[in-house]
């Protein structure tokens, strides 16, 4: 059954100036606010041209209004939407005019959350919402749209059903332990057990596609003074993002650029050349570089084809975090007549001047982060997701472990069940509902 919550109500469409603005909402008993705002009844699901109107009946703005009744709307409760004219100011007087009638201002998130609370959406499908919205790519949207669409919640719940199904056996072994009748060799629990395994490590696999489609990788590119970093960034971008000049030190600070590759968001951040200087200004641009260092997924150590690995790039390595991936790419191979391309497992020989090598180079920064190459299947997850994918994964570990003590057995695939049931919302804390709708957009 629907919540009864007091009206929310906020501006759905971006901040700025615009030929349309959209004000939603949602909660009970929206008959007074139709009444006060537009003073007359609404047919449901119908467009209404009207004028809205303040408290002394002048007109603030006209357009049109759309009532959906709950629980067939997105929250699940009454939803009124106003379209009107997209100027902060009369937006801003729309909203203000919906709190006198009762409303009060939307949190972030919350009409999503309220959909999630009255079961229309389950929790990662709420989440989805968010990133669809957010999707730094076209790649990212159509993963979205599908988890949008339940497409990850369809894959928790056959594993939920599974484990439901593979718990019902032990426990009746459990039960009934005088009728000596063994459930679990009988139905092959052993064998259950593995199948689920496989498939928990099928969805694992495919939900990190989704959070690197969601998330990128970050990549920075780091080594010693002009060996090419801000032209290799440039080349990647394929715009003049970064200065370049024959001048050692030229970037002092962190330059950053999103840039896509077989639709995976790749965050390019261009560093500071790494050495010792007395420069003030370009020592705090070397401390920030070791600042991003610290936040990437994976470094491309630049080298000038024409020296080769020098001490001060093997000091360079020998500082870098150990759990960090590193690629090392020489570069200027116009210079040297070195053949460009992949020519070792973590080696790429390339021109960032004439572009030679750059494909490999591109084709290798997907591999080093585990980019299969393939959206077919692919929906959108966070790092809850994997996580909780992961803890369930450990849980049925334990269990293998302690299958020939049926009670543990049951003691570890029910928390398995309650751990998957966490990314579908089935199974969570209030505390955790206010961490994730918080992030997101108000308005939705």
């Amino acid at each position: 059954m629907p919540s009864v919550a007091p009206p929310i109500v906020a501006i759905a469409t971006a901040p700025g100036r615009g030929g349309v603005g959209v004000i939603r909402i949602s909660g009970s008993r929206l008959e007074t606010i139709v009444e006060g705002l537009i003073g007359r009844p609404l047919t449901s699901r119908h467009a209404h041209f009207a004028r809205f109107r303040a408290a002394d009946t002048s007109a603030i703005d006209e357009g049109l209004a759309i009532f959906f009744p709950g629980p067939n709307s997105f929250t699940g409760e009454d939803v009124l939407e106003i379209q009107g004219h997209g100027g902060p100011v009369v937006l801003g007087m729309l909203l203000r005019r919906c709190i006198e009638l009762g409303a009060r201002h939307a949190e972030p998130g919350e009409f999503s959350k309220r959909a999630f609370l009255n079961g229309k959406l389950d929790l990662a499908q709420a989440e989805a919402v968010a990133d669809l919205i957010d999707a730094q790519s076209e790649a990212a949207a159509r993963s979205a749209l599908k988890s949008l669409d339940g497409a990850f919640s369809l894959e928790v719940r056959a594993l939920v059903d599974a484990l439901i199904h593979l718990r019902m056996l032990v426990e009746a072994t459990l039960d009934f332990p005088e009728e000596d009748i063994d459930f679990l060799n009988a139905a092959d629990a052993r064998g259950q057990l593995g199948d689920l395994q496989g498939q928990l490590a099928r969805v694992l696999a495919t939900a990190r596609q989704g959070k690197l489609l969601r998330e990128g990788m970050h990549v920075v590119l780091i080594g010693q003074p002009n060996v090419g970093k801000s032209s290799l960034m440039n080349a990647l971008a394929g715009e003049e993002v970064a200065i370049v000049t024959e001048i050692a030190g030229t970037t002092r600070d962190t330059v950053r650029e999103l840039i896509q590759l077989d639709g995976v968001p790749v965050h390019i951040i261009d560093t500071a050349g790494l050495r010792a200087t007395d420069d003030v200004v370009e020592r705090i641009g070397i401390e920030r570089t070791w600042g991003a260092i610290a936040k990437a997924d994976l470094a491309l150590l630049l080298v000038d084809s024409r020296e080769g690995v020098t001490q001060h790039d093997l000091d360079i390595l020998g500082r870098l975090p150990r759990e960090l991936q590193v690629l090392r790419v020489f570069n200027k191979v116009d210079l040297t007549g070195d053949v460009p391309g992949d020519v070792a497992r973590d080696v790429v020989h390339v021109s960032a001047k004439t572009g030679e090598g750059l494909d490999a180079l591109r084709q290798r920064l997907l591999h080093q982060v585990g980019w299969f190459g393939d959206l077919d299947g692919v929906f959108i997850a966070r790092e809850r997701h994997l996580d909780a994918i992961r803890r369930a994964s450990a849980h049925l570990d334990q269990a293998l472990t302690a299958y020939e003590q049926v009670e543990l057995f049951a003691e570890e695939l029910r928390l398995a069940q309650n751990v998957l049931s966490e990314i579908t919302g089935e199974f969570t804390s209030d505390d955790l509902l206010g961490v994730i709708f918080s992030k997101f957009c108000i308005g939705k």
